[in-house]
């Protein structure tokens, strides 16, 4: 598996990735699909994150993509982002390509000194890469009852005085 920064030539791709990895775990969902939609509205806004825009290969072929966005931690528009969505084709589920695609965007964000990095998802996943629940580091989410599923990694550049509400790109405001 090969993991780098996506291109503009991998939209295609990277949509069908988003489309069939969501679709698998939403079979009743009619139309496109919530995660394909946001990329596609991140990508437009310009709040891609092209360093943090990381495509999974096998044999030339997207199987996975991750990307993060600009996030805004109470009045700091600078230090944390929102990961996600991480979209992995079914047929290489549990083969390890979700994993790799965190570590890189985890070890990239340190790098390009972020103090946090925040998403909503499945706690049992994303512990194993160290995030906890953000309202343990004092960062709230924009919709109060996702507050079970949000969680918040802290990176080397992080201040634990960085606290409060935290909002995503527009498009997270559109779905």
């Amino acid at each position: 598996m090969q993991i780098r920064q996506s291109t503009a030539d991998d939209a295609p791709a990277i949509h069908a990735v988003h489309t069939a990895a969501f679709r698998a775990h939403n079979p009743d969902v009619t139309g496109e699909m919530p995660e394909a939609k946001l990329v596609a509205e991140l990508t437009a806004d310009g709040d891609l994150l092209p360093a943090l825009s990381l495509v999974a290969l096998r044999d030339g072929e997207v199987i996975g993509h991750a990307c993060s966005s600009p996030g805004r931690l109470d009045d700091d528009p600078d230090s944390a982002i929102g990961f996600g969505p991480l979209g992995v084709l079914p047929a290489h589920h549990r083969g390890g390509t979700g994993s790799a695609l965190v570590h890189a965007t985890i070890g990239a964000a340190n790098a390009l000194g972020y103090g946090l990095i925040v998403l909503l998802g499945d706690p049992g996943y994303y512990s194993r890469f160290g995030f906890v629940l953000a309202e343990k580091l004092g960062v709230t989410p924009p919709v109060p009852e996702w507050a079970p599923h949000f969680q918040a990694l802290p990176l080397a550049a992080y201040n634990p005085g960085n606290r409060g509400a935290f909002r995503y790109a527009a498009a997270f405001d559109r779905l």
